[in-house]
C-alpha cells in the first residue's frame, strides 16, 4: 500500500512539472525580444507605407477625374466647332442673297414697266438704277472687276485667248482686249478676265 500511495506521489510531482514548465514558458514568451521589437517598427513602417499609399492613390483619383472631365470638354469643343463648321457653311451666302433680294424685286418691276412702256429712254435708266444697285452690292460683299485694259499679262489674274497684232508697239504683249471681265474677291482671284493679247 506503501507502494501504491508513493508511485501516486511521485506520478503528481511529474504531472506537476510541465504544468510548471509550461508556466515559465508563458512568462518567458510575455518577455518581449528582439523579434518582437522590429516587428513593432516594421509595423510602424507598414503604417507609413499605408499612408504614402493612400496619399498616391488620392493623387492618382484627382489626376484622372481632370483627365476625364478635361477630355469631355474637349469632345464637347470638337462638337461643338464641328456643328458651328457644318451651320457656316450651310448659310454662308446668306447674307449676300439677303442683299441681292432688292435687286431681284427692282428687275421683276423693271421687267413689269417693259412689258406696258413704249418709253425706251425711261427703261434704259431703270435698268442702269438697277446694275448701280447691284454693282454696289458685290462692292460691298468685297468683290472688285480686274482692271485689265493695257495691263501686261499675268498668268495669275489673266487666261489669254487669243493674240491679235498690237494696235501700236507699245502695246505688244499687253492685253488689247477683254471678253469676259475678271472679278477678285478681298483681293483673291474668284474669276480670271479672259483677254486678247496684241503681238
Amino acid at each position: 500500500m506503501e507502494n501504491k500511495e508513493t508511485l501516486n506521489t511521485e506520478e503528481q510531482e511529474i504531472t506537476q512539472q510541465p504544468d510548471n514548465t509550461a508556466r515559465e514558458s508563458n512568462v518567458v514568451s510575455d518577455v518581449p525580444t528582439d523579434n518582437t521589437t522590429d516587428d513593432v517598427e516594421s509595423g510602424a513602417t507598414g503604417e507609413q507605407v499605408i499612408t504614402e499609399f493612400d496619399k498616391v492613390s488620392v493623387e492618382l483619383f484627382d489626376l484622372k477625374d481632370k483627365y476625364l472631365r478635361l477630355y469631355a470638354d474637349f469632345e464637347n469643343f470638337r462638337r461643338r466647332t464641328a456643328k458651328e463648321k457644318i451651320d457656316l457653311i450651310s448659310n454662308a451666302n446668306e447674307g449676300l442673297l439677303v442683299a441681292l433680294l432688292p435687286v431681284l424685286d427692282d428687275f421683276e418691276r423693271a421687267l413689269k414697266s417693259a412689258e406696258n412702256t413704249s418709253d425706251v429712254e425711261a427703261l434704259k435708266e431703270g435698268v442702269k438704277l438697277i446694275f448701280t444697285k447691284f454693282y454696289k452690292v458685290l462692292e460691298s460683299k468685297g468683290v472688285k472687276p480686274m482692271d485689265s485694259l493695257g495691263q501686261v499679262f499675268n498668268p495669275d489674274l489673266h487666261e489669254a485667248i487669243t493674240q491679235f497684232p498690237a494696235p501700236s508697239d507699245d502695246l505688244k504683249g499687253k492685253i488689247i482686249d477683254e471678253t469676259e471681265k475678271g472679278y477678285l474677291l478681298n483681293d483673291k482671284v474668284i474669276r480670271f478676265a479672259k483677254v486678247i493679247l496684241g503681238s
